[in-house]
């Protein structure tokens, strides 16, 4: 009945006014008209067949399994580390062009469009933010890296150009191993961590990783009381489950939510006595990964999209218009996932088996949010303690800094910094010479255009006419900045349909209260919430009977802000009056 409503109310006025722009309920009627539209057109499977395994008994079915089998219990591998990414475009769409790979330079559309002349700062978030996306997304989606050296491409470079070699040689996504080789589709990539928001990249994706991480005791993991993690002694960063790209950043984040899974075991192990040790973790394993999943639905989101109609909408994506005090009461509702929220209703798939899409990573290329320089403060006075550029505490190279401040200082040193704008001309130079430990070199950027070309992501103008929004039909519309409009028409060499996806969601003008494009946002308002519903944790069997009533209760009560100060207690005053922790935050007076 509520959604007949909503479908009705929508047909007054669809095609009128642009959704933000519109009061915040109509607004909000509009958002759930185009999701509903994507789910319908915009969700395609690119498996050869059903994702069967082994059968799942009774021993697997209560728990999350590491590697992401048996979530959904009739096509146990669906969503599993090692299945392909789907797409959310028909796949006589996704077709690479492969006589325009290199067209234009992927090293001069860094260079010219991407590189940071000057710091453009996002105010409305700290450097937090920039920190938790790569912390999720290391959970999401990993296409790995081509090792045999064999599989190249090779990017001409101007003769002045500074690069150490000439062409710059960037290797191949790998190959779909599970992929016949006269398949009649478009090429197909895996996914080698799970699809599932599972917290993977603490927990790890395999038994042996996993292990490395327990203390064997109460379902706990290692962590110091401090926060810090172990060493990995082969890669000399951290000890986590997933530890790829690594910087300081992620060493504070681990730390934080490894702490967070030993506080959830407590509870769990002082109301449940019955319980083992392997019982302990799966539980606090799930609900830490809730946890993450709700900050990131009703925290991380709302932050960088600061507009009251998608505040609303991600709010009725956890627990619907009704609240959760309300839904506790009345059950019924999660019948309805716009009165009830998404979570704790029942799992549908919509019109394909899930996966993440290629366009999904697509659209995650939020780069520019990393600084080149941080400045690292005291807690205690907001004195400067030191200040270090990106690459000084970047890989192995994190360690030695994070031995020498407190998680207190570091979290306070990001909470009132700023991260980098997303808009052109905003790129890390840092990550633009990224030297990785294994003496490997990379221009970032240069890489992300390929990788979207080289996987057959439509360019800017055809992925907005596949999400059923208006191509731009000049580069003055592209971008509100005559100076970059003029800029990128040379660059394409005035070919507006050339456009790279990333230039043009980059280059986009942005609504108010948006951090980035709307473009990009269709994506994430049809799989943010694609992500919860597919997830039968995050549905069917988000309930007490698997979560335990203290499970559910952790999770009603927690956010960002009260994990920080429960580990942390000394940060309760930089986060005083502060609504969401991952907003710039007070600073201390000066003694």
């Amino acid at each position: 009945m509520v959604q007949a409503f909503v479908d009705k109310l929508g047909a007054l006025f669809q095609g009128e006014a642009k959704w933000y722009k519109l009061p915040k309920l109509l607004g909000l009627v509009r958002l759930v008209l185009i999701r509903n539209e994507l789910r319908e057109k915009n969700l395609h499977d690119t498996e050869d067949g059903p994702l069967t395994g082994p059968p799942c008994d009774g021993a697997n079915t209560g728990v999350r399994m590491l590697d992401g089998t048996c979530n959904d219990l009739a096509s146990t591998r669906m969503g599993a580390a090692g299945t392909r990414f789907g797409r959310n475009f028909p796949l006589e769409h996704v077709w690479p062009d492969e006589k325009r790979l290199l067209s234009p330079s992927p090293r001069k559309v860094s260079l010219d469009l991407m590189t940071r002349e000057a710091f453009q700062p996002a105010t409305i978030l700290n450097l937090t933010a920039a920190s938790w996306i790569q912390f999720m997304t290391h959970d999401w989606f990993n296409h790995g890296l081509d090792k045999s050296g064999k599989r190249v491409i090779e990017v001409p470079l101007d003769p002045g150009d500074p690069w150490p070699e000439h062409p710059m040689r960037v290797p191949r996504t790998p190959l779909d191993p599970t992929r016949s080789a006269d398949s009649p589709k478009p090429p197909t990539f895996v996914n080698e961590v799970t699809h599932w928001w599972d917290a993977s990249q603490i927990y790890g994706i395999d038994p042996t990783t996993a292990i490395k991480r327990r203390t064997g005791t109460d379902g706990k993991i290692w962590v110091g009381p401090d926060g810090k993690l172990p060493l990995d002694p082969e890669l000399g960063v951290d000890l986590t489950g997933f530890n790829d790209n690594w910087w300081i950043g992620l060493s504070m984040l681990h730390g934080l939510f490894a702490l967070e899974h030993n506080a959830i075991c407590e509870p769990l192990k002082a109301e449940y006595r019955h319980l083992s040790d392997e019982e302990i973790y799966g539980l606090a394993r799930l609900i830490n990964a809730a946890l993450l999943a709700k900050i990131h639905t009703v925290e991380w989101t709302p932050a960088i999209l600061p507009h009251p109609v998608i505040t609303k909408a991600m709010e009725i994506n956890w627990s619907g218009l009704a609240g959760d005090e309300l839904q506790d009461v009345l059950e019924v509702l999660d019948d309805s996932e716009i009165l009830g929220g998404i979570v704790g209703s029942k799992v549908d798939h919509h019109t394909a088996p899930y996966s993440l899409t290629e366009e999904f990573v697509s659209v995650y290329r939020l780069h520019a949010l990393m600084p080149d320089e941080i400045c690292f403060r005291s807690l205690k006075d907001d004195t400067v303690l030191q200040t270090r550029s990106l690459a000084e505490v970047s890989g192995k190279r994190t360690r030695a800094v994070l031995d020498q401040l407190s998680m207190a200082d570091l979290f306070y040193s990001f909470g009132v910094a700023y991260p980098g704008a997303v808009r052109l001309h905003n790129y890390p130079r840092t990550l633009q010479n990224l030297k990785r430990d294994n003496g490997e070199i990379f221009d970032l950027a240069a890489v992300d255009i390929l990788r979207d070309r080289e996987r057959g992501v439509p360019r800017y103008n055809q992925f907005r006419r596949l999400l059923h929004l208006a191509p731009v039909a000049t580069f003055k519309e592209l971008s509100d900045k005559p100076e970059w409009a003029a800029q990128i028409r040379a660059v394409y060499n005035d070919d507006i349909e050339s456009v790279d996806l990333m230039v043009g969601l980059y280059a986009e003008p942005l609504p108010d209260g948006f951090g980035f494009s709307e473009t990009a946002f269709r994506i994430f308002v049809l799989m943010a919430s694609r992500r919860l519903k597919s997830d039968r944790f995050f549905t069917d069997d988000y309930r007490p009977e698997i979560y335990t009533e203290a499970g559910l209760d952790w999770i009603r009560r927690n956010d960002m802000g009260s994990v920080i100060k429960r580990h942390f207690p000394e940060l309760g005053a930089a986060l005083a009056g502060v609504k969401n922790a991952f907003a710039p935050w007070r600073r201390v007076s000066p003694s």
